[in-house]
């Protein structure tokens, strides 16, 4: 089982000054639903950004720490036109 703190700080290191926010999505911690808002989304299509973020969390997909991942990636000024 993978903790929100520990993809949060594996998100953290591969993205420096990204937010995260995740979400146990079943209590067993194996369903997550991580919203991302990074500087380094820009200029990237949804596929290059949610691939930057399987990567970062390779060895969780991996040894089915996480089953199952559902990805929200955001730039800072796509967040910003949102309103969160």
């Amino acid at each position: 089982m993978i903790t929100p703190d520990e993809i949060t700080s594996t998100l953290e290191k591969a993205l420096p000054g990204c937010n995260v926010n995740a979400r146990d999505l079943t209590g067993g911690g194996d369903h997550w639903q991580v919203i991302i808002v990074s500087s380094q989304f820009e200029g990237k299509s949804l596929v290059e950004q949610q691939r930057m973020v399987n990567e970062a969390l390779k060895e969780a997909l991996d040894t089915q720490r996480i089953h199952a991942l559902g990805l929200k990636t955001y730039t800072p000024e796509q967040w910003e036109r949102l309103g969160s």
